[in-house]
């Protein structure tokens, strides 16, 4: 998931513009509050920091490994907090609803708007006035239980940033949602002045360039706001030539300017590698405690997959995909909204749609019908997961040895550093995990051999 996305849920929800790429790894971007904290993480490492040379020399994994195992510690710490991961998940959904709800009964937002009407009759500057307003009240009323996460975050390890950095990166993505923010609301509000009744279908249409825009522009503007980038050639040249090995073998055209390395060790232990962009933006991005804590053919293991997004079409896939949910989510939104007006409006002291104090009810039926569809979206992304899970072992297949087992041994390594749940809850599973469970693909890693039954590999001929 993206850095900086999603600073609030209901805002996200709106406008999946600021939408959250599918192509993450299980551990969160770190770094900027709420939904942005990691989801999983622990306090050791179990790999002291290697050099580029020494990494080279370690063409094998350093243990046999027959499934995705913890010991006993660390089992009880992991199962412990995939627990409190359920629970908070459910408990923020529904104290993200209470957010709203209680907007709603204070009748904030109808303040917010006389407020914006006296100071100008133009619609931008009433939007420029009442967006903040009314993202600052959701976002200080959401800090409590933002700070509780992030507090849990650091006593399991999953975080090491300092509270003045959380802060600084809690401010930085405030300014980013504020100024996407008023200009979306006011798109939004300036289309349904214009068709009442088909709102939702041109502001559907509007948001399409928006979010491409957004997914191509990410790697210049807004990961930089809150990580440093180098890139990758500069810090591990040799790491760059056995990657350019697998770039030449998938036929991808991703020169060593597109590889960048990440700083992510100030922030968080934990190891992780991404694409995103697109076009002439697109990237492939390793954390720096990946490159710190993984041998070099773990490494390029862990970039056979993420290429594999991009041979595979995932990145336009995830944006389809969260192109259809906006559709059908601003459609359900139209249909409820007007009973809703009809039936509380006068209490809440809403004049109809077209008055800015109608969107935290639309927020609050987005919010319930986006948690309803989030069981599609994340079986979807752990789909095309599995996809690039199995595409990394084919393309890495013969370029490192015994690709399986080092694949294997990579989720491993990563799995215990982030505590990962070895057998987690099902349910679980199913409505909050975007990525198949590690124990499931550690079995890919050490069962997948076509090569072996005489059969054809899915995607690598």
């Amino acid at each position: 998931m993206r850095c900086c996305h999603t600073l609030f849920p209901a805002l996200a929800i709106c406008f999946m513009t600021l939408g959250i790429s599918p192509l993450r790894a299980p551990a969160q971007t770190p770094g900027a509050p709420s939904s942005l904290a990691l989801r999983q993480s622990q306090d050791s490492a179990p790999r002291p920091p290697s050099t580029s040379a020494q990494r080279e020399t370690s063409a094998q994994p350093e243990r046999p490994i027959t499934g995705y195992t913890l010991p006993p510690d660390l089992y009880k710490k992991a199962k412990d907090l995939s627990r409190f991961h359920f629970r908070f998940n459910l408990i923020g959904f529904f104290y993200g609803l209470f957010v709203l709800w209680l907007i709603l009964e204070w009748k904030a937002a109808p303040k917010y708007r006389d407020w914006a009407e006296k100071i100008s009759p133009r619609r931008f500057l009433q939007a420029a006035v009442f967006s903040p307003l009314l993202i600052l009240t959701v976002a200080v009323l959401q800090l409590p239980i933002d700070i509780y996460e992030h507090i849990v975050s650091r006593a399991y390890g999953l975080s090491i940033e300092g509270w003045s950095s959380w802060v600084w990166d809690w401010m930085k993505a405030m300014f980013l949602v504020i100024v996407l923010g008023i200009v979306l609301i006011w798109i939004l509000y300036a289309v349904i002045g214009r068709s009442p009744r088909r709102w939702w279908f041109y502001f559907w249409l509007i948001s399409i360039p928006i979010l491409l825009f957004l997914t191509f522009v990410e790697p210049f503007v807004i990961e930089p706001m809150f990580f440093r980038f180098a890139p990758l050639d500069q810090k591990d040249p040799e790491l760059v030539v056995q990657i350019e090995r697998l770039v030449q073998r998938a036929g991808l055209d991703i020169p060593p300017d597109r590889m960048f390395w990440m700083k992510a060790s100030d922030k968080t232990p934990t190891m992780n590698a991404y694409v995103s962009g697109l076009g002439a933006s697109k990237r492939i991005v390793v954390w720096d405690t990946t490159i710190d804590k993984e041998t070099t053919p773990e490494i390029v293991s862990v970039v056979g997959h993420e290429m594999g997004h991009y041979v595979l079409g995932h990145v336009w896939k995830g944006i389809l995909l969260s192109i259809a949910g906006l559709f059908a989510l601003l459609y359900l939104g139209f249909r409820m909204i007007g009973w809703f007006l009809g039936r509380w409006g006068g209490r809440w002291k809403i004049r109809g749609l077209r008055d800015w104090a109608s969107l935290p009810v639309l927020l609050l039926i987005l919010s319930v019908l986006s948690f309803l569809g989030d069981p599609i979206s994340n079986a979807f992304s752990r789909r095309i997961e599995h996809q690039a899970d199995v595409y990394g072992l084919e393309v890495t297949h013969g370029v490192i040895p015994n690709a399986g087992l080092t694949a294997a041994d990579s989720f491993q390594v990563e799995g215990e550093t982030c505590l990962a749940d070895p057998d987690p809850n099902p349910v679980n599973v199913f409505l909050f995990y975007d990525h198949p469970p590690i124990s499931d693909r550690v079995r890919l890693c050490l069962t997948y051999d076509p090569w072996a039954k005489g059969e054809q590999p899915q995607f690598v001929k």
